[in-house]
């Protein structure tokens, strides 16, 4: 396999196996968020959005001989692993991710993902991975304040669950707005950031991909 018409999922862990990368390396090395990556492991058929393509297009046109070899055995399902495992490369990694429900009286900070979200959910709440180390709540503040410019702090602990559609173990939080202007600050992985009001969030969001302690939440007083 030579060429890649269209990039996936699979090829993308395929390519990201073969090079033995760690999925936060393999996003350092693209320049991407590591959300992206792990959107790639829990959807194959996923297809990146046209810069994507190239970033990843780049990649394996500098790619060595020997890790295009492992590439094409991947990508061709020529490993008993499959894509995106075997040849001793990392295969899916378990990621813990921090989801930020960030309230200011009577609204609620959200952010737009770019379309290329498996999950099929463009607008959201800010969410970060949580690194080896972190501490879950730590992550929740600066993935908000990383995203959108607010300053919060955490006020309740909702729980946590294996998100249904991408797999991601997610631990989320109740946030307490402090200080800061909404904006957009990640522009490669959001179109836009907005408080929305707190009755209104399930016109963004279908309230079935909405982990229920959330709602509750936000069905509360201030």
């Amino acid at each position: 396999m030579e060429v890649i018409d269209v990039w996936r999922g699979r090829y993308a862990c395929a390519l990201q196996s073969s090079l033995r990368m760690t999925n936060e390396a393999f996003a350092n090395h693209l320049g991407i968020a590591l959300r992206t990556v792990a959107t790639w492991h829990a959807d194959p058929d996923v297809v990146p959005r046209a810069e994507m393509q190239q970033l990843l297009d780049e990649v394996y046109e500098k790619a060595t001989p020997a890790v295009r070899k492992r590439f094409a055995l991947l990508a061709t399902g020529g490993d008993k692993g499959g894509p995106g495992e075997g040849a001793g490369g990392p295969g899916p990694q378990a990621l813990r991710v921090a989801i930020a429900v960030v309230v200011r009286e009577d609204e609620v900070l959200m952010v737009c993902r770019r379309d290329d979200d498996s999950s099929g959910i463009t607008w959201q709440f800010p969410a970060g991975v949580i690194k080896p180390g972190v501490r879950p709540e730590t992550a929740t503040v600066r993935e908000a304040l990383d995203e959108t410019g607010v300053h919060c702090s955490v006020r309740q602990n909702l729980g946590s669950r294996l998100h249904p559609v991408t797999g991601v173990q997610c631990e989320y939080f109740l946030c307490e707005y402090l200080a800061g202007e909404a904006k957009n600050s990640d522009v490669v992985e959001n179109v836009d950031v907005m408080w929305a009001p707190r009755d209104a969030v399930t016109r963004f969001i279908p309230a079935s991909k909405i982990f229920p302690p959330i709602l509750a939440a936000l069905e509360e007083h201030p």
